[in-house]
């Protein structure tokens, strides 16, 4: 087996030369020796046979090119292949079941990093974050790669003989659409059907549970960083999957309806409508079924729209509403409240002149009477604010007091003793 470095080194020197074939294996599986020395000589056209000949046995010893047991033919290194496909972005179009798998996945490494927050293990987290990395970018990588082999189905689909028929033009299309594109819509479809959206969004709630109890617990930063870094992956994923599903949607669907409207039974059908619409129903079927008997499901019949039960009733309701009369409330004789049964207002007057200056009238009057009603203590604040014995001041923030049973909330009123000018007139 060739070192790793000599086949590095080989890719580059003969870059031209592997990419061509792995263009040529989406049709050709493996190739003969003399289909490797052609392709070889188009790229390098001024060499000899011979050093063709040393050029293909450089690509073998390199394990560029790996020969098939039993058969003799010449086949790219797997991995070399899937690596330069990458590259020049010729993937073919994977499994979706695979995608599946791996979205399924994603939900036994979230539970593996949520035990792991359960049982205050942060190994048993780091685990499962790493686990969750390694699937985001295999997820990530796959429909980067599934993305671009739509495309060029596509392209390939587009840029076909028009002369061709229209079925056999999109044959390869209508079946990456049944096979990839609809169990893909299926499985990232944000309602109650999908599971793609609603993993990630578990995982990316566990990865931030797992930040925060890191960052708490004063873990390393370097944990916290790959906490981090993974949930930043699952963001990213979740905005990759929705990019990707619409641009492959908008891609083949457009070539899969015209594929189904130029159907032959959709043109028989188009052609069947069409004399309805211009020649009423019974000449324009009488006449296109004369050579054969009419559908047994065609039946004449009169559309007629009735009134649900529900609307009848409402519209009943409506019809009969009376508006029901309502008395106001007439006005109370004598004061509700006596405030002389709870507390000594001239006393308080005095306690409260002797206390001036109070920042808050509200709380010194909680302190002074306790025990006092909260419709008894505010009919005492609004009375006492409006008194000439203190200067009274509103206050600019607002603040709020529990009382017995309300909380109110309101501007202070700050009592200040009078000026001796003011109380020297009095």
């Amino acid at each position: 087996m060739a070192s790793p470095r000599s086949l590095v080194s080989q890719l580059h020197r003969y870059w031209d030369v592997v990419e061509s074939l792995t263009q040529a294996s989406r049709e050709l599986p493996a190739f003969d020796e003399s289909q490797v020395l052609a392709i070889i000589a188009s790229h390098h056209p001024q060499s000899t046979v011979d050093e063709q000949g040393a050029i293909l046995r450089a690509l073998c010893h390199a394990d560029l090119l790996l020969v098939l047991s039993r058969s003799g033919s010449l086949q790219l290194n797997p991995l070399v292949l899937d690596f330069v496909r990458g590259l020049i972005r010729e993937h073919e179009l994977g499994l979706s079941s695979v995608l599946k798998a791996r979205v399924e996945a994603l939900r036994q490494a979230t539970v593996q990093v949520g035990e792991g927050l359960n049982r205050h293990d942060p190994d048993l987290m780091r685990r499962g974050a790493t686990r969750l990395a390694e699937l985001f970018r295999q997820i990530i990588q796959q429909l980067d790669q599934d993305r671009h082999a739509l495309l060029n189905l596509a392209e390939q689909a587009k840029s076909s003989d028009t002369a061709m028929p229209v079925a056999r033009r999109y044959e390869a299309v209508l079946e990456a659409y049944d096979q990839y594109v609809e169990p893909m819509n299926e499985m990232m479809d944000s309602g109650l059907g999908g599971n793609f959206y609603p993993y990630l969004a578990a995982a990316e709630q566990a990865l931030d549970s797992a930040v925060e109890t890191l960052s708490v617990r004063g873990a390393l930063y370097t944990h916290r960083l790959q906490m981090r870094y993974v949930a930043y992956q699952a963001k990213e994923l979740r905005h990759l999957g929705r990019i990707v599903a619409q641009q492959c949607a908008d891609t083949l669907l457009p070539l899969r309806e015209e594929a189904r409207q130029h159907n032959e039974l959709s043109a028989a059908i188009s052609y069947l409508l069409g004399r309805v619409r211009k020649q009423g129903l019974q000449r324009g079927l009488s006449e296109a079924s004369a050579s054969s008997r009419l559908p047994v499901w065609q039946r004449q019949r009169r559309s007629r729209l009735s009134l649900g039960d529900e609307v009848r009733s409402l519209m009943a309701e409506a019809r009969d509403y009376v508006p029901q009369q309502v008395r106001f409330p007439q006005a109370l004789a004598g004061d509700p409240l006596d405030l002389g049964a709870w507390v000594d207002e001239a006393a308080l007057r005095r306690a409260l002149q002797a206390d001036l200056p109070v920042d808050n009238l509200l709380t010194w009057l909680q302190q002074y009477c306790r025990g006092v009603p909260d419709a008894v203590l505010l009919r005492l604040y609004d009375d006492l604010v409006r008194e000439s014995l203190w200067v009274t001041r509103l206050q600019a923030t607002a603040v709020a007091t529990d009382l017995l049973q309300v909380r109110v909330r309101y501007h202070p009123h700050q009592l200040l003793p009078l000026p001796k000018e003011a109380r020297s007139d009095r």
